[in-house]
């Protein structure tokens, strides 16, 4: 649906099992709004370990070891080998399986029925290359770390193509702006009604990841320590900018382990993380407040 604000125009629509929210001063072209729903149709059914007709799942249940490689392969596994290194094996594409085991399968049984195992390595899994994806075994992809922001740049770049002047794309939680600078809160993970904090973006993206999120038992929830499969303990809440989303994303992923606030120092990319215990840290980058 699009509602008319007094800002704009903004289009809602539900995607990859989220809410999402394109703000533009005019209504969006229903030619737009087509393309945008193509591009992110495609993403689904490409990287969707939900989906039984997607890539992901015909690689995890063995039926192929090959596919012709999504447009979005190279980007995202790049990446990932990035969040790999920066976080020691913490963040690895092949999470997917310990997922399952803990319940958050792709029937959502939200039920957990093993303990929790380490990833596999996923560099002796996985390859690329030479327009293929392929996997040596089945396993299970997972492009949760990073993929959501590689959409929302994917839907920013079609907008922009049909639409000048200022365009917000708020994939709920993971948000592109392109043009005037917006103000946005820091939502508290354990109490959505309040904000931690504001920061000023403009022309950068701004995700942000937590483990109230995607939360499904006591201490179950989407943010896995790949080397162990069990849920992280130490942090609640990320948010990180970034020039794209993907790699805000991939920030927002990172920064719940050692080494992700070195990988954001490198890209020169501010953050904020709270801790378990309620306590808020930021980059010296950061020139946002902080309540």
């Amino acid at each position: 649906m699009t509602s008319v604000t007094a800002t704009g125009a903004v289009w809602t629509f539900d995607a990859i099992g989220t809410a999402w929210a394109i703000e533009t001063a005019e209504p969006l072209p229903e030619a737009t709004r087509a393309a945008v729903a193509d591009v992110v149709d495609g993403f689904d059914r490409e990287w969707s370990r939900f989906r039984g007709d997607s890539l992901v799942s015909s690689l995890a249940e063995g039926r192929v070891a090959s596919v012709d490689a999504p447009r979005d392969t190279d980007a995202m596994l790049a990446l990932y080998d990035e969040l790999d290194v920066a976080t020691r094996g913490a963040v690895n594409p092949l999470v997917g399986d310990a997922l399952a085991r803990l319940g958050y399968d792709a029937r959502l049984t939200l039920a957990p029925w093993g303990s929790p195992e380490p990833a596999p390595d996923w560099r002796a899994v996985v390859t690329w290359g030479s327009g293929l994806l392929s996997l040596s075994r089945p396993a299970t992809l997972d492009v949760g770390a990073l993929g959501k922001g590689r959409l929302v740049d994917r839907v920013l770049e079609v907008v922009r193509t049909d639409v000048d002047g200022d365009v917000i794309v708020d994939g709920s939680g993971d948000l592109a702006v392109s043009g005037a600078p917006v103000r946005i809160g820091l939502e508290h993970p354990y109490d959505p009604t309040r904000a931690i904090g504001i920061v000023e973006v403009r022309d950068a993206a701004l995700c942000a990841s937590a483990i109230t999120r995607r939360a499904w038992g006591d201490g179950l929830h989407h943010v896995l320590d790949a080397r162990t499969g069990a849920p992280v303990q130490a942090y609640a809440a990320t948010w990180a900018v970034a020039d794209t989303a993907m790699r805000a994303d991939a920030l927002a992923t990172a920064l719940f382990f050692d080494g992700g606030p070195e990988l954001a120092a490198a890209w020169n990319a501010p953050w904020v993380r709270m801790r378990t215990d309620g306590r808020v840290e930021w980059s010296p980058g950061f020139e946002g407040e902080i309540f």
